[in-house]
């Protein structure tokens, strides 16, 4: 009984972390210049926008979709390369600037 109840914790704590970088990552995009992509030599914005919105719905529902199964993770890895990889090269090229 105790083993369920921490699992479900544990389960809730990595849907909630596991949504917010998801999240954060599609806000992100949406915030970036169209420019920047080709310019860092990576995918273009809609390719991110696409798969990063993909993620954060998958992560905003994480009540019906398991966040630690495979579409959890795998939009968690999606966010991860674009916030670790991705972003910090836009950021770069732009000085930090968003486009609003």
């Amino acid at each position: 009984m105790i083993f369920g109840t921490a699992q479900s914790v544990i389960t809730l704590v990595l849907g909630l972390l596991f949504a917010g970088v998801k999240v954060w990552a599609f806000v992100d995009v949406l915030r970036r210049p169209q420019a920047g992509f080709p310019a860092v030599g990576r995918l273009n914005k809609t390719f991110w926008m696409i798969i990063l919105g993909i993620s954060a719905l998958t992560g905003i529902g994480f009540w019906f979709i398991n966040p630690i199964g495979l579409i959890g993770i795998a939009g968690v890895i999606a966010a991860l390369v674009y916030l670790f990889d991705v972003r910090p090269r836009l950021i770069e090229i732009s000085g930090g600037g968003y486009s609003w």
